[in-house]
């Protein structure tokens, strides 16, 4: 996302959890990264950090970073946030990787949400839409993962 502060981190913190939870943790590694460098090396929103351990999931050992090109090199995917981020993310992506670039809510269709809202000047409730918004999109990615490379 923009910071690296509420909704990346919890797709983060979310994907991590289903990954463990499925016996995988060794095999698929994620990380997450903010278009800007704002917020680089700050914890994630404490309103977000609420949310997930409402629903298990620690948050506090991540750190904000911003996205590199490198990333498209590390990563096999590189998922995005909003259509927004989707267009920053192709404009760093080195020529013939944009097969790694996907949106998140790409993984979970059945929820007809195409951008994870920020909900970074709301209040509470919309972290909480955003959970269950990643949450689907987290379980589906996983999926996606199972049926095509495992």
């Amino acid at each position: 996302c923009t910071g690296n502060i509420c909704r990346s981190p919890t797709a983060e913190g979310v994907f991590r959890a289903q990954v463990e939870a499925a016996g995988l943790a060794g095999r698929i590694e994620a990380d997450s990264a903010g278009t800007i460098t704002f917020h680089t090396g700050e914890p994630p929103d404490a309103r977000a950090q609420e949310t997930a351990l409402a629903h298990g999931i620690d948050l506090s050992a991540q750190r904000a970073r911003q996205v590199k090109k490198a990333d498209f090199n590390r990563f096999d995917l590189i998922l995005a946030i909003d259509r927004s981020h989707h267009e920053r993310l192709a404009g760093l992506c080195p020529v013939g990787e944009a097969h790694r670039l996907h949106m998140l809510m790409a993984f979970a269709p059945e929820t007809g949400v195409v951008d994870v809202p920020d909900p970074y000047y709301g209040a509470l409730g919309g972290f909480d839409h955003v959970f269950d918004l990643i949450e689907a999109a987290a379980a589906g990615l996983l999926q996606d993962i199972r049926d095509r490379h495992l």
